[in-house]
């Protein structure tokens, strides 16, 4: 697919090769800072933008046009997984993900399915294809999933939470539920990954969000080995990219896995990074978001010091989780602009 991107930065730098810069895009960099997202926001709730293949590609492309990015990311979300496993996903306006029937036992196991993608998630395929037409081959599209671990923390606390203990409790006082909803919901991921390849994206994210509340024997547990599993089945057809938050203790496994890069967060130093990997891996990340909040000459300054400290091969620039609604324009626009005009 590459040869017919017009700017492969991205590509490239998934593969290891050498670049004149590293490319740039930000997680969540299609949605809740930008005024153009906030009119669509205005008009349409939120399962609406995601299951609207218009709104859904229109929202991917709005950040592109204003900062021109080296890849797009689809716009929608990780929960979209457990709606097609016919488990009940609201989005509250101020509070978030509410799930009504979370799963708290083997019974509620029942109910869950593993969908036919293309049906049930047809519409994400349909936003693929139309945003790779507003797109023109000028970068690529990355489509995402979450990881099993994260999306089995919303299942079963119903909500979000800071620390998910009753997901937690799940997995430690009924390990035989805990690991059957991990494999339909890796199953479920793994077809619904390769049907976004077969629609065009160019490349997957697997993100990891809640990793980091499992100690590093419990994520070896109930997180890594789903992810191992999808990166396996997706690796061959399309580069995959795991982003686990807060596990940097896990980089050092996850550089065998076949994966083409890692994300990193702000709590790990690009050095420590490098280091736990071996430098054998493309690393994603790691600018703290609410660092986006400092003067936009700063975060240039900044900009450029992280990718000299990361590298300019073999690294994509990004922030460490993703951006906050409450970034000045400008000050995102500082961010891109550092990594454009990087020169070794």
């Amino acid at each position: 697919m590459s040869s017919t991107i017009k700017n492969d930065l991205f590509l490239r730098a998934l593969k290891g090769e050498t670049v004149p810069r590293p490319p740039v895009w930000m997680m969540r960099q299609a949605g809740r800072y930008l005024p153009e997202f906030m009119e669509i926001r205005k008009k349409y709730d939120f399962f609406t933008r995601c299951r609207t293949p218009e709104l859904a590609s229109e929202i991917t492309v709005q950040p592109i046009r204003r900062y021109g990015m080296d890849a797009a990311i689809l716009f929608s979300d990780i929960l979209v997984v457990p709606q097609a496993m016919n488990i009940n996903v609201e989005m509250k306006p101020g509070f978030g993900p509410y799930l009504p029937d979370p799963i708290r036992n083997a019974a509620d196991l029942d109910n869950v399915v593993i969908p036919e993608v293309d049906i049930e998630l047809g519409y994400v395929m349909d936003a693929i294809k139309m945003t790779k037409e507003k797109l023109e081959d000028e970068i690529p599209l990355i489509g995402f999933a979450g990881s099993p671990w994260t999306l089995l923390c919303y299942c079963v606390e119903g909500q979000g939470s800071k620390t998910f203990d009753k997901a937690k409790g799940l997995c430690f006082s009924d390990p035989q539920t805990a690991h059957e909803l991990l494999q339909k919901i890796t199953d479920t991921t793994i077809a619904y990954l390769k049907s976004k390849v077969a629609a065009g994206v160019n490349a997957v994210q697997l993100f990891d969000s809640w990793g980091g509340l499992l100690s590093p024997d419990d994520y070896r547990v109930f997180s890594w080995p789903y992810l191992q599993q999808i990166v396996t089945a997706l690796k061959e057809l399309a580069p995959v990219i795991v982003f686990a938050k807060g596990c940097w203790y896990a980089l050092e496994e996850m550089t065998g896995s076949g994966a083409s890069a890692l994300g990193v967060d702000w709590t790990c130093s690009p050095e420590y990074a490098r280091q736990l990997t071996g430098g054998n891996i493309t690393l994603q990340g790691n600018f703290d978001p609410a660092r986006l909040l400092s003067p936009p000459a700063q975060i240039k300054q900044r900009v450029t010091e992280m990718i000299q400290r990361f590298g300019k091969d073999r690294y994509i620039v990004n922030l460490g989780h993703g951006i906050l609604p409450n970034i000045p324009l400008e000050n995102a626009g500082a961010f891109i602009e550092a990594v454009k005009e990087y020169r070794e």
